[in-house]
């Protein structure tokens, strides 16, 4: 029998290059995001491959997040891996001349959002005494940057959750995978800069970033690892990269 992905955030970046890495192995896939049309175009793509549901709602809406959840039809509940990659960056400031707004949008969605999904998804791997979480979190989650303080602290506590994940989840046959990515290039730094496209391929300008499929690429390896092998946590770096603002330029 095929396994199930459930993947927030799939219409875009990380999520969608995972869609298609689990497709192209046979994982059945249950995609969700904001953007119904996106949702469809992806599920237009992956769907001769692999089967294909979509749940559209944001994880920073809670009731929206569970009736979500519960409106799945029993045969899709045999949820095997969830990836919480739903979340972003919003604005760039010190703390004293900082957006509230965007602290908020980055902590209901970074973190209170991971929390949702995953309060939803876990009694479902529960039940049936395995799976395999991978929580998407970042090097600003290992690393703290000034004018990025809020973004790091959503990160840090990711990193938090998914060591407790651990802690408390290994001993019911579900693994739980932390993956920090450095500089990707994707929507990140559009949505981060409030849609000032210059301002945002500048951030990837002199150097060759990761792209989506490289995250997707470590994620697939974590999931199909055999049983014996948890693969806890994973940071990856752009070549250029040496630390989270530390990228040499040419």
């Amino acid at each position: 029998m095929s396994r199930i992905a459930f993947i927030t955030g799939a219409t875009s970046g990380i999520g969608k290059a995972t869609a298609e890495a689990f497709a192209g192995v046979g994982i059945d896939l249950i995609l969700c995001g904001r953007r119904q049309e996106r949702l469809d175009e992806v599920a237009a793509e992956l769907s001769p491959k692999v089967k294909v549901t979509t749940l559209v709602f944001d994880v920073r809406d809670k009731g929206a997040v569970f009736a979500a959840v519960g409106s799945l039809p029993d045969s899709w509940k045999n949820i095997d891996i969830l990836v919480n990659n739903a979340g972003n960056a919003h604005g760039l400031g010190t703390l004293d001349e900082g957006d509230t707004d965007d602290w908020d949008a980055m902590i209901d969605g970074n973190v209170k959002g991971l929390l949702y999904v995953s309060k939803a998804i876990i009694p479902l791997l529960l039940e049936r005494g395995k799976g395999h979480i991978v929580n998407i979190s970042s090097i600003a989650g290992k690393q703290t940057y000034a004018n990025g303080a809020v973004y790091c602290a959503s990160k840090a506590a990711v990193e938090v959750i998914s060591e407790g994940m651990r802690l408390e989840l290994t001993q019911h046959g579900i693994k739980t995978t932390n993956v920090a990515p450095g500089a990707v290039e994707t929507e990140f730094s559009l949505v981060r800069f409030k849609g000032d496209e210059a301002r945002a391929e500048k951030v990837y300008k002199g150097f060759d970033p990761l792209q989506a499929g490289d995250i997707a690429d470590a994620i697939l390896y974590a999931v199909n690892a055999p049983d014996r092998v948890t693969i806890a946590d994973i940071t990856i770096l752009a070549g250029a990269q040496s630390a989270a603002t530390v990228i040499h330029r040419k």
